[in-house]
């Protein structure tokens, strides 16, 4: 039987304005797998994945590579657990792309030759070597969410959450990013409403309602299922619609 990487049991949340943000979660997530979270606005989505590096605390357990996310545990945990935050202006803040990517190893205290190796690995890995020396804030949208991505990938995180990871990008730039996914070997999750890039890149897909786990399985069978996307406030991709009325 597989051990999960990420164990979640019993989580509850609730925000200082009264709002219950998860209800009773119960989830595994394994090492290797790339699960998507899907469900309305409000479902929970991205408060869980704030949840799972220790940005909020909410009552119950979580466990990532066996260690509680407790204060104690959060050096372990932010480094071995990496969040790509849904607008980039959030998460870019220093003046050059290098500048901002090399941001995390530098706190790690590593030497100048591991950091810059650890910039430059990492800007390879999203394709944009090119730009480090470019000022962040004048490139374009695709360009910063790479650099978000890049500046994660520099501290060598097992696990990678990313929260609407293709929001706001054109055609292009989107597909990039899918390619870009598909290629990374990192344990994954994915909140969001792109349920075609949902479909092509998890292979697990969980679906949330007002904070509870509604349905899990695989995309292909769950996110086909008209009456139950219909009833928690979904639709079914059109590459499946168009499937189903072909037959």
């Amino acid at each position: 039987m597989r051990k999960p990487i990420i164990k979640i049991r019993d989580l509850n949340y609730t925000y200082p304005d009264g709002t219950k943000a998860l209800a009773g979660i119960d989830l595994d997530i394994f090492e290797a797998e790339c699960l998507g979270l899907i469900g309305p606005n409000g479902a929970g989505k991205s408060t869980l994945l704030l949840h799972l590096n220790g940005i909020l605390r909410g009552e119950g357990l979580i466990e990532v590579m066996g260690k509680e996310v407790k204060k104690e545990n959060l050096d372990f945990i932010r480094r071995k657990v990496g969040l790509v935050f849904q607008d980039p202006e959030a998460q870019l803040f220093m003046p050059t792309v290098f500048e901002d990517v090399s941001f995390g190893p530098i706190n790690l205290d590593l030497e100048r030759e591991e950091v810059e190796e650890r910039v430059r690995e990492a800007l390879r890995e999203v394709e944009i070597e090119e730009l480090s020396s470019r000022i962040t804030h004048h490139l374009s949208l695709g360009e910063k969410k790479r650099v978000c991505i890049a500046s994660v990938l520099s501290m060598r995180p097992q696990l990678l959450l990313l929260d609407e990871p293709s929001a706001n990008l054109d055609p292009r730039a989107r597909r990039d990013l899918i390619a870009l996914l598909k290629r990374f070997n990192h344990t994954k999750i994915i909140a969001g409403h792109d349920l075609e890039l949902i479909l092509e890149v998890c292979t697990r897909v969980v679906i949330l309602y007002k904070g509870r786990v509604i349905s899990q399985g695989r995309p292909q069978e769950v996110l086909a299922n008209k009456e139950l996307m219909q009833t928690y406030g979904l639709e079914v991709p059109l590459s499946l619609a168009r499937k189903d009325s072909s037959v």
